[in-house]
């Protein structure tokens, strides 16, 4: 029983977190969807081939509601595959409040920090210069429209105000289109929020059932397979798999290539808002599983590259 609340306690806790990073986001979506659209687009699809170092340098920050942003914002097409790709590589999610408390060497952590941003970066670039060449960019324009209309938001409502031009009504217009905008931001919010809680809690039960002494077990038996199971764990949208990966690192059960692919495939809520806001789920599942081979891979490469931290 005290296992059961105590999971419910802290899926409460990390999914209110991500409350005002996502009702942020969905408001300056909103904003940008009732606003000068054609401007607008012409300068999200100029800082859209920068995209993936924007991503990068914000993922690191010790905050996993960057990813759910970016998740967020690339369901809108408002952000492209490889800055959402740069975000999750480089979310740190619980990764440095683990290191702070164990009062693990700063060179350490800033070393991993740096090399994950790194690796965001290079890979986000990467994706979006391969989608270019095999013309599956997207058509460069923003879809926050079809976003609000596949969640029932007042949208729509609020472009009707947004179309009145009677000089007499224009405050009343004004007022009424912050509201709406406002209110849709609020109602993508509480949906999204309410099915993150869900799977937060399914997902934090199933780590606080098996135990961090079971996942030492099987992560510490063999070099090249503790590689692909640390990946497999980080892709679990719950901040206890970046903190159990952390953990058993500092405490030498695991190596530093297992942790860096657990660390790099660990991408806090990111994939889990994208699968509940992106209507393409074999987008969705090539995205999941680009992240865990990307990170597989990249475990290898710090594995035959002999880097130890």
């Amino acid at each position: 029983m005290d296992l059961l609340l105590d999971t419910l306690l802290d899926s409460v806790k990390d999914t209110l977190e991500l409350v005002p990073f996502l009702f942020l986001t969905y408001l300056a979506m909103e904003a940008l969807e009732h606003g000068a659209a054609g401007k607008t687009e012409r300068v999200v699809r100029n800082a859209g081939k920068a995209g993936p170092l924007v991503g990068a340098v914000l993922g690191a920050l010790p905050q996993c509601g960057f990813s759910a942003m970016a998740a967020t914002l690339y369901a809108g097409r408002v952000v492209t595959a490889g800055t959402l790709v740069a975000v999750i590589l480089a979310t740190s999610d619980e990764m440095l409040p683990v290191f702070v408390a164990n009062q693990a060497a700063p060179s350490q952590l800033f070393a991993i920090l740096a090399i994950k941003v790194v690796c965001g970066l290079v890979v986000g670039f990467a994706v979006d210069a391969a989608l270019r060449v095999l013309h599956r960019a997207g058509d460069g324009h923003v879809h926050i429209h079809e976003l609000c209309e596949r969640e029932h938001c007042d949208c729509d409502e609020c472009d009707e105000d947004g179309g009145e031009h009677d000089a007499h009504h224009h405050a009343d217009t004004h007022h009424g289109k912050i509201w709406h905008i406002a209110h849709s931001a609020l109602i993508h919010t509480v949906q999204v929020t309410f099915f993150i809680f869900l799977v937060t809690f399914a997902f934090g039960l199933m780590i606080a059932l098996v135990g961090q002494d079971s996942l030492a077990i099987v992560l510490a038996d063999h070099p090249v397979r503790a590689i692909f199971l640390a990946a497999l764990v980080g892709m679990i949208p719950n901040c206890g798999a970046s903190v159990a990966i952390t953990e058993l690192f500092l405490a030498g059960t695991l190596s530093t290539s297992a942790m860096l692919a657990g660390l790099l495939s660990s991408g806090g809520v990111g994939l889990l808002v994208l699968f509940r806001t992106n209507p393409n789920m074999r987008q969705n599942i090539a995205i999941a599983v680009f992240i865990y081979v990307a990170g597989v891979a990249l475990g290898l490469l710090a594995l035959a590259s002999g880097i130890v931290l």
